[in-house]
């Protein structure tokens, strides 16, 4: 039985325009129409200039810079579908903010990622649509279920070009982090390529120093692969060791999302890494941009994953892309 509403309706946050404008391109429908408002005081007003009565509604959202301002416009989204009677609302975040607070690294610390997915659920959201969560765990901070989609197929597919249809041993993967072996070891696999870890210890937030590199990269084109490239200072330092110390003779870097906040875009500029490739969950302005890095779209997957939600398929078909 199908409990879906009587059509789609993609609406954007002012932080995803571009990919809920994509996104809306390859279902082949128009954006939904809506207008976000900041008052003189700070305070967010969302008017919804459409009906979405009996419509299954998805709000294109991620969390990134200004993140409060930017969780807060899906929270008022929801308040307003909810209080317009739409059937139902996923909230799309190819981009869950506050994901690596999700646990207790010392006393008296918050859980602000369970905070932040209580705030969506208790909003009224039916659903959470998103990409390469920081930790798995997140998906059971939720009560409602949580499609959670991998960007790794679609970096993967443009690596393979560079790496060619064959196993390659003139290439490998590296995880900059033991935390991101298991992400690194699948992008190895589906670009046919071998595995190595940098091992570092971090002594304080956003400072890495990288310990160890267990692999033999010695003479091997390298690719980097994290979740997001936050201020850069762990990616930076391992393609430094991995090219001083390890004796690789070029470095590539793949990740999700680009936070680069900080130092970081300075960091990529100056590094020894080639080409950086990127997907487009947060989005990188034309004052930000530079020529190491590729950009390449996630609407596609996206609007995939919501024509199946929407017609009651399983999502599992998408993990393997």
């Amino acid at each position: 039985m199908n409990f879906h509403g009587k059509d789609i309706k993609i609406f954007a946050g002012n932080a995803s325009k571009d990919v809920a404008q994509a996104i809306a391109g390859c279902l082949n429908l128009p954006l939904g129409k809506s207008e976000t408002k900041t008052f003189s005081d700070g305070e967010i007003s969302v008017s919804l200039h459409e009906s979405v009565r009996g419509s299954d509604c998805f709000i294109v959202q991620s969390t990134c810079a200004p993140v409060n301002n930017n969780l807060m416009e899906i929270l008022i989204m929801i308040d307003a579908m909810k209080r317009a009677s739409a059937a139902s609302i996923t909230v799309v975040m190819p981009y869950y903010g506050y994901a690596r607070q999700d646990r207790k690294a010392k006393a008296r610390d918050p859980i602000t990622a369970k905070l932040c997915a209580d705030l969506i659920t208790c909003a009224g959201a039916d659903r959470i649509l998103t990409m390469d969560l920081h930790a798995n765990q997140i998906q059971g901070f939720f009560n409602i279920p949580v499609d959670h989609l991998y960007g790794a197929g679609l970096l993967a597919d443009y690596m393979k070009q560079k790496v060619g249809a064959n196993e390659n041993d003139e290439w490998i993967v590296v995880s900059p982090d033991l935390g991101s072996v298991t992400r690194s070891r699948n992008f190895a696999s589906k670009i046919g390529a071998g595995l190595a870890i940098i091992d570092k210890r971090r002594p304080k937030a956003n400072v890495s120093e990288v310990m160890n590199i267990i692999g033999d990269a010695r003479g091997k084109k390298v690719v980097l692969v994290d979740d997001m490239i936050d201020t850069a200072g762990t990616l930076c330092n391992a393609a430094n060791a991995i090219v001083e110390r390890g004796g690789a003779t070029e470095v590539y870097a793949c990740a999700t999302h680009a936070v680069l906040s900080g130092p970081a875009i300075e960091r990529i500029q100056n590094s020894v890494i080639k080409e950086v490739v990127l997907l487009d969950t947060i989005p990188v302005s034309d004052e930000r941009m530079i020529d190491k890095f590729t950009i390449l779209p996630v609407a596609p997957l996206f609007a995939d994953a919501i024509e199946r939600i929407y017609a009651d398929k399983p999502i599992s078909p998408l993990y393997t892309k």
